[in-house]
C-alpha cells in the first residue's frame, strides 16, 4: 500500500509530531510511506492508495487542512476541535471574512453573531464553545480515526456518515535511568515525587492539583512536585507556588528536550494527567506515563474516562476534586506497593493495546477497509479494526523427562555436562512447539544431548545438527540411548556469523539456538539474520543464553567481581585447539530488541535458573531492587525466549549492539 502521510514532524514542539514520528517507525515496515511535512508546490494523489491528515488544533497543521480540503483522504482527528487552527489560517492572513464563513458554516447564524460581536471586536478568544470547525474537513474526508468513542461522537453528530476508526493513542515503551533523574533534581530515593507535565494550561487543575498536595504535605512532608512544561501566559503559576507557601517543595522547570522529559517522568512515583474542560483530546504524556509503568491519575471525563480503570485512577471534575486528589496522593505515597502495582498493570495494558505496532497494524487495516469500500456505511465505533488474525499460539510440547535426556549420553564428561545443565535443557526443550513427520528442524551447536528428542518426543520428521568448522563438511552422527533406542541425524560445519547457511530458503520449521549466540566475537545479526531466511514464514526460534542482569550478576557486579556467567579465557587443550570463550552475554531486554529488530514475535520471554539450585543468599539484591522500585522481572541466570518468524530483518545493525 502507497500512503501519503501528512503532518508535522520534530523538531516542531507538537505532541502530535512525536506522535507521528513513533508511528512511523511501525509503518513504514508495513507499507511505503512518503512523509510530507509541508504543503509541497504539487501533488499527485493519483500515486497513492491512502491520504492521511494527521490534524491538531494549532499552527502546525495549516497545511495538512488545506491538503485534506484540496485532495480528499482519511483525516486524523486528535481532538474534537479544530477552531483555533481555523482561526490561524485566516485571522493571521487578515481575512476576516473567511474566518466568519467558516464559523457560520459550522455554527450557524447565531454562532456567526456572536463571531461579529465578540471575535470579530477582540472581546473575546475565537475558540468558544459549540463552534468546533470540524464541518468543512469532515465533508471533503473519506473516513475518520480517532483515539475515542468521545471523539467519535462528536464526529458523527458532526453530520459525518463514512468510516470512522478507533484507534488507541499509541504508547511509548520506555525505561529512562529514574535514579539519574532524581539525582539530579536533588530528590531522595525514598520521598515521594508527583509530577505534571506537557504545556502547563489553567484547564489541566494545576490549582486544584497544588491545593491537594499542600494537603498532602501535612501528612507526608517528604513529598516533591515538579511540574515540567511551559507555563501558558494565563496561569500565574509562580504566584500560586508562592501563594500557597509551596516554594520548596515546588519545582518548575519550563521546557525540556524529549529526553529529559521522558527522564523526568521516570523519576516520578505519581503523575497527574488532569484536565476540564475537554474536548475529547487525547494525551501522549498520559500514554508516556503509563508505558514508563507510573501510577497515573486522570480526570474522569472525556477520552480519559474511556482508560480501564485497573491502569489508571479517574478523579471527579466537580466539587469532589480537590479532596479526592488529595485522598489518591496520601494512598499513592504512603503504599509504594500500591503505586508499583498500579503502574505494572499500566505497562501491561499499554504493551497489549497500545504499542505503536500495533497502532500501525490498525491503521493499516482500517485504510485497507475504506480502499476497498468495506464498512463506508457503518457507524460502529467498537471495536476498532484489527489487523489480520495472528497465527495460533504453537502447541504445548510433551515434557521430555530429565532421566530420557541423560540416558542419551554414555561418555562420563558428557554425562557430568549434562546433569549440570540438565535444568537448562529440560527448559529449551519445553519452549520448542511440536512438529509433525513433513517438518524439519535445526539444532544450532549440536551435541546431540537433547537432539534426539525433537525427533522421538516432539515428532519432527527430519532433524538436522551444526556446528562451527569449515563450510562444506557434514557429518553423519548416531547415538544409541541406554535403553537401547538409536538415533543419527547429519550435522552440518560452518561458521554461524560468517557464512551462508547451507540451507534452502523457508527450509525449516523450527531452530533451536541453545548457548551460542554468547560465544560470538564479531557478528551476532548475521546468525540471526540466516536464521530468519531459513525459516518458513511463521517458523519459530529458540533461543538461550546467559542473563547478565540476574540476581546472581547484580550480587557479582555490586560486590566487586565481574557480572558475566562466565567471563574466563579458556587454557588451550593440549593439541593447542581453544574453545571459544563468551564474547558478551545479553540482557532479556537486549533479546526482545533483537528478535524484533531481526524479523521475529517474541511469543514467550523467560529466565530461570540453570541448575535447580534455590539461591536464598541473593534474597538481599531483591531487596535492593524492591527499594529502588527497579524490576525483579527476569532475574534468572539463564534467558529462554520463543520467537515466531513475522518478516524480514528490519535492522542489520541495530545501534545498540553495533558502533
Amino acid at each position: 500500500m502507497r500512503i501519503a502521510f501528512f503532518s508535522p514532524m520534530p523538531p516542531a514542539r507538537s505532541g502530535i509530531a512525536d506522535y507521528s514520528a513513533a508511528l512511523l517507525g511501525e509503518l513504514k515496515p508495513l507499507a511505503e510511506v512518503t512523509v510530507f511535512d509541508h504543503k509541497p508546490a504539487s501533488f499527485d494523489a493519483s500515486a497513492f492508495d491512502a491520504i492521511l491528515y494527521q490534524l491538531g488544533n494549532n499552527p502546525f497543521h495549516v497545511f495538512a487542512y488545506e491538503m485534506a480540503l484540496e485532495h480528499p483522504g482519511i483525516v486524523v482527528l486528535h481532538e474534537a476541535n479544530l477552531h483555533h487552527l481555523i482561526a490561524d489560517l485566516y485571522i493571521r492572513r487578515g481575512d476576516w471574512d473567511a474566518y466568519l464563513r467558516e464559523v457560520e458554516h459550522d455554527g450557524g447564524p447565531e454562532a456567526l453573531e456572536y463571531a461579529r460581536r465578540y471575535v470579530r471586536t477582540l472581546e473575546r478568544g475565537p475558540d468558544y464553545d459549540g463552534v468546533a470547525m470540524l464541518r468543512r474537513v469532515l465533508e471533503r474526508s473519506r473516513g475518520v480515526i480517532v483515539h475515542s468513542n468521545r471523539v467519535a461522537k462528536d464526529v458523527r453528530q458532526a453530520g459525518f456518515q463514512g468510516p470512522v476508526g478507533r484507534i488507541w493513542h499509541g504508547a511509548w515503551l520506555v525505561s529512562p535511568d529514574r535514579h539519574a533523574y532524581r539525582e539530579k533534581l536533588g530528590v531522595a530515593e525514598s520521598d515521594p515525587l508527583i509530577g505534571i507535565f506537557g504545556f502547563l494550561k489553567p484547564y489541566k487543575r494545576i490549582a486544584e492539583s497544588l491545593r491537594a498536595f499542600r494537603r498532602l504535605l501535612r501528612v507526608e512532608p517528604r513529598a516533591r512536585m515538579l511540574l515540567c512544561g511551559e507555563v501558558h501566559p494565563e496561569l500565574p503559576l509562580e504566584s500560586m507556588v508562592k501563594a500557597l507557601e509551596l516554594s520548596s517543595h515546588v519545582r518548575a522547570i519550563g521546557f525540556a528536550s524529549p529526553e529529559d522529559f521522558d527522564g523526568y517522568i521516570a523519576a516520578c512515583d505519581i503523575v497527574l494527567n488532569l484536565r476540564y474542560p475537554t474536548v475529547g483530546e487525547s494525551s501522549g504524556t498520559l500514554l508516556r506515563a503509563l508505558g514508563m509503568g507510573r501510577a497515573v491519575v486522570v480526570s474522569n471525563i472525556g477520552s480519559f474516562a474511556e482508560y480501564p480503570d485497573t491502569v489508571c485512577l479517574k478523579a471527579p471534575v466537580d466539587a469532589t476534586e480537590e479532596d479526592t486528589l488529595f485522598e489518591y496522593l496520601s494512598l499513592l505515597a504512603a503504599n509504594p506497593p500500591v503505586a508499583r502495582s498500579l503502574g505494572e498493570r499500566a505497562r501491561a495494558w499499554v504493551k497489549s493495546e497500545c504499542s505503536w505496532k500495533i497502532a500501525a497494524e490498525r491503521y493499516i487495516a482500517f485504510l485497507q477497509s475504506v480502499r476497498e469500500g468495506r464498512g463506508a456505511e457503518s457507524a460502529v465505533i467498537e471495536p476498532p479494526p484489527e489487523p489480520e488474525p495472528a497465527p495460533p499460539a504453537p502447541a504445548e510440547p510433551p515434557k521430555v523427562e530429565p532421566e530420557y535426556i541423560l540416558g542419551w549420553v554414555r561418555d562420563a564428561g558428557g554425562k557430568q555436562y549434562a546433569r549440570q545443565h540438565l535444568t537448562r535443557l529440560e527448559k529449551t526443550l519445553s519452549l520448542v512447539p511440536p512438529g509433525t513427520p513433513e517438518e524439519r528442524i535445526l539444532e544450532m551447536g549440536a551435541y546431540l544431548q537433547i537432539t534426539p528428542a525433537l525427533h522421538t518426543r516432539l515428532g519432527y520428521g527430519e532433524v538436522r545438527g551444526c556446528y562451527y568448522g569449515t563450510l562444506g563438511e557434514s557429518h553423519r552422527k548416531a547415538v544409541t540411548a541406554e535403553s537401547g533406542e538409536a538415533f543419527e541425524c547429519v550435522v552440518d560445519l560452518f561458521d554461524a556469523e560468517r557464512d551462508r547457511y547451507p540451507y534452502p530458503d523457508a527450509h525449516f520449521a523450527t531452530v533451536v539456538c541453545g548457548e551460542l549466540i554468547e560465544h560470538l566475537f564479531a557478528d551476532p545479526v548475521h546468525l540471526m539474520s540466516e536464521v530468519n531466511r531459513i525459516l518458513r514464514p511463521g517458523g519459530h526460534l529458540v533461543l538461550t543464553t546467559p542473563n547478565i542482569t540476574s540476581l546472581r550478576a547484580l550480587s557479582g557486579i555490586l560486590q566487586g567481581f565481574h557480572p558475566m556467567l562466565f567471563p574466563a579465557y579458556l587454557r588451550p587443550r593440549a593439541d593447542g585447539e581453544t574453545d571459544a570463550r563468551h564474547n558478551r552475554e545479553y540482557t532479556p531486554r537486549e533479546m526482545q530488541a533483537l528478535f524484533e529488530s531481526s524479523g521475529f514475535e517474541v511469543v514467550k520471554l523467560e529466565t530461570g535458573p540453570f541448575q535447580e539450585a534455590p539461591c536464598p543468599e541473593l534474597a538481599w539484591v531483591e531487596h535492593l531492587l524492591q527499594r529502588y522500585m527497579l524490576t525483579t522481572e527476569h532475574r534468572g541466570d539463564g534467558i529462554y525466549i520463543l520467537g515466531r518468524k513475522s518478516g524480514p530483518v528490519r535492522e542489520r545493525y541495530p545501534g545498540w549492539l553495533y558502533s
